[in-house]
């Protein structure tokens, strides 16, 4: 039995019948079939889950494939296949240095590429469904693997298909559009705008926002650090919530609103908990909200899944009294409930 505390960014959870590494298509497909009707879990870096202390009662699949094939043209840009297995920002880094623009607001995002479609990763006013033209999966009903195009992807916020259809889809590569370039599109979020001291719509060098980016993120814990236990979290807990109109009306002028297309109103998951009564550094056991940032659940060095998933519902819990929406993870939780 392996601990699977050791390959997730919280540090904690329990022992796994069985886990397979693989780093190639081949072996993930083999690895899968090998497993037959026994529980699987896919794993990538590990870092936006929350695994029971009990562990896993079946076989966990580790995805490490690296691989970048790039197809460029002077006028519709490059292409890029990354696998699944690629360490997400060490794509990003990659692809601006190799001359490319788009992915640049994404910076730090921790996890791999083959999460960031599952999850619509976002950041800073993008998505990475805005950049992303193929996701090639295994279909483990039909044993087969099946190609989706964007559209097919079904994106939305911190949404997609494959996330609507846990355990079906296994994604093995995805396929990037990028533009050739040296500058953002228009920076569109204020922080970040404010962050480069230029003004909303102005373009940058994207280089100077990617390191922007990266500092935003680290001042708000969400930057992995081996040597700092206040950053040992998954990121950001809960989702941003969406709600009616007449909901958001109902909370404090304050209260942090995006209004989006369909009528319906973003709000923001940070402000609700840090006015719910929650605050930076509570404690449960050795989980801990980070210093930081209130959506960050940490680990402080002595955690247990348990201490987490107490330390979660009991945000969750004060948001519902204090303003009567519902908090949802944006962690995948695996043996245990919040």
């Amino acid at each position: 039995m392996s601990d699977l505390s050791h390959y997730t960014s919280l540090r904690v959870g329990g022992p796994a019948t069985k886990i397979i590494e693989v780093s190639s298509e081949s072996e993930i497909i083999a690895a899968i079939e090998s497993a037959a009707d026994s529980p699987i879990f896919i794993m990538g870096g590990g870092t936006n889950v929350l695994i029971a202390d009990s562990g896993f009662d079946g076989t966990v699949i580790h995805i490490a494939n690296n691989s970048v094939e790039a197809e460029i043209d002077a006028c519709s840009g490059a292409t890029l296949t990354i696998g699944a297995g690629e360490n997400w920002d060490t794509l990003v880094e990659i692809s601006i240095a190799r001359g490319f623009a788009g992915l640049e607001t994404l910076s730090g995002i921790p996890g791999t590429v083959g999460a960031a479609p599952i999850q619509n990763i976002g950041a800073y006013g993008h998505e990475v469904s805005e950049l992303i033209t193929r996701v090639r999966t295994y279909d483990r009903m039909t044993k087969a693997v099946k190609t989706f195009t964007n559209a097919e992807c079904e994106f939305s916020y911190r949404n997609s298909y494959f996330k609507s259809h846990p355990g079906r889809y296994v994604v093995l590569s995805v396929a990037f559009q990028l533009r050739i370039g040296e500058s953002t599109a228009p920076i569109t979020y204020l922080e970040l705008a404010k962050k480069l001291g230029i003004e909303i719509g102005d373009k940058t060098s994207v280089i100077k926002c990617r390191a922007a980016v990266l500092e935003l993120r680290a001042s708000k814990g969400m930057l992995l650090s081996a040597d700092d236990p206040d950053s040992w979290s998954a990121g950001s807990f809960f989702t941003n919530p969406i709600i009616s109109q007449q909901s958001a009306d109902a909370l404090p002028n304050a209260a942090p609103k995006w209004p989006l297309t369909d009528g319906r109103v973003k709000v923001s998951a940070a402000w609700l908990i840090e006015n719910s009564g929650i605050h930076k550094g509570d404690e449960i056991g050795g989980a801990r909200i980070s210093s930081k940032h209130v959506l960050a659940l940490t680990n402080s060095g002595s955690a247990t899944a348990s201490d987490i998933a107490a330390l979660a519902k009991r945000a969750r819990d004060h948001v519902q009294e204090s303003f009567g929406i519902t908090l949802v993870a944006e962690v995948n939780l695996i043996g245990l409930e919040i």
